[in-house]
């Protein structure tokens, strides 16, 4: 799954918003999971940029929730 920028995320659902979490983190999980079992990381950014993309949704979900 590609980074999604904020100006993107703002234009989503909240419904949208919550599926796309859930996807960055069963990808996150299975990325773990290829670490844990030694093997060789496909991309050492990536884990990073979903973790970042995250946090990005859940704070836009929180603003549009207030």
């Amino acid at each position: 799954m590609a980074v999604l920028k904020s100006k993107d995320a703002r234009k989503l659902g909240s419904e949208e918003l919550g599926k796309r979490v859930g996807e960055l983190r069963l990808e996150i999980a299975k990325e773990k999971a290829n670490i844990a079992i030694g093997a060789p990381v496909s991309s050492p950014g990536k884990m990073r940029d979903m973790k970042r993309t995250i946090a990005r949704i859940l704070t836009i979900k929180r603003e549009k929730g207030k």
